[in-house]
């Protein structure tokens, strides 16, 4: 990245380092909300939660925020490390100030390896795909990688098998029900999909996908009164849940991390991804989604799968998420 790594003479940011942005700014995040805000002060890069974008009634603690704020910032690392610098990083490091996720400085001069250009080649072919999957397995030795890839960031990823698939899947029904009857939740899921053609933001309309048949896979429905036409999907889809260690601000930010090595693992493989998410968002179900062992916390519930490819959700322009030094 050499001096591109920094600024220009005017302060705006170099072309490395733009680049890099515009990776991390590929990131995944709850209702596609992009919750995140960036400064860059010569070769220095902060993160910022967006505190206006928070969804109040599925992400009061702002947990999905922090796990969207991760998986941007797992993107930038990739980004940096791909272009042959070390990415320093620190994770909430002014107490006086909970917005500033963390710093990423772009180090010393590295050699490229082949993981991290992989890594990197997948962040613009990852998507969340909302389709039906193919009755494809998806193979065991691909599904150790993604549990490797999470254990990698600290992170915890149990594939499910048939007993607690059934069980994972009755969770996240029983909490979309609850959230299909709450006002706040209808509310917020009106603000952000099906959004207008233009919007930065949100998730248009052709990338909702089929209505779930409610018999079938209960991937939350974006557009409850719409009209468009419905599928059956997978009977028996493969799917993991991410847990954490611990479960604060520190710990969201490095399961965001896992989250998003797990994906683009799972992209650089040809396998599709999405999230199913209701039963971590309300609380009697997600206490309900435990691992064995020692206490953790479920993050994530992650379905995996193969299909074909679906549009690329719109994302803000760099100029909206640039903070002035």
């Amino acid at each position: 990245m050499e001096d591109q790594c920094s600024e220009h003479v005017d302060g705006s940011p170099g072309t490395a380092i733009v680049t890099c942005l515009r990776a991390a700014i590929a990131a995944p995040s709850i209702h596609n909300t992009q919750p995140w805000l960036f400064q860059v002060a010569g070769s220095q890069i902060r993160l910022f939660l967006d505190d206006r974008r928070r969804l109040a009634a599925i992400d009061p603690q702002g947990r999905a925020m922090h796990l969207a704020i991760g998986a941007a910032l797992f993107n930038l690392r990739v980004a940096i490390l791909s272009r042959g610098r070390a990415a320093d990083v620190e994770l909430l490091p002014d107490p006086q100030l909970s917005s500033l996720a963390a710093v990423v400085t772009a180090g010393a001069v590295q050699r490229v390896d082949s993981p991290s250009l992989e890594l990197a080649q997948a962040i613009p072919r990852r998507r969340t795909n909302r389709r039906p999957f193919a009755s494809r397995p998806v193979p065991d030795s691909i599904l150790a990688e993604c549990v490797a890839a999470a254990l990698m960031e600290g992170g915890l990823l149990i594939p499910a098998d048939p007993i607690a698939r059934y069980d994972v899947l009755a969770l996240t029904r029983a909490a979309q029900r609850r959230q299909q009857t709450d006002p706040g939740y209808l509310a917020e899921l009106g603000a952000w999909a099906p959004t207008p053609s233009g919007r930065a933001d949100g998730i248009p309309a052709a990338s909702i996908g089929p209505r779930p048949d409610p018999a079938s896979l209960p991937l939350r429905d974006f557009d409850p009164v719409g009209t468009r036409r419905g599928a059956r999907f997978e009977p028996e889809p493969t799917i993991g849940v991410l847990f954490s260690r611990g479960d604060g601000p520190a710990d969201w930010l490095r399961a965001g991390q896992a989250l998003q090595r797990v994906l683009l693992t799972a992209t650089a493989r040809g396998v599709a991804t999405s999230l199913l998410t209701q039963a971590t968002e309300v609380a009697p179900m997600r206490t309900e989604l435990a691992a064995p062992g020692e206490p953790h916390w479920a993050q994530a519930v992650i379905r995996f799968g193969y299909a074909g490819r679906t549009p690329r959700t719109p994302r803000r322009p760099l100029s909206d998420v640039l903070l002035p030094r």
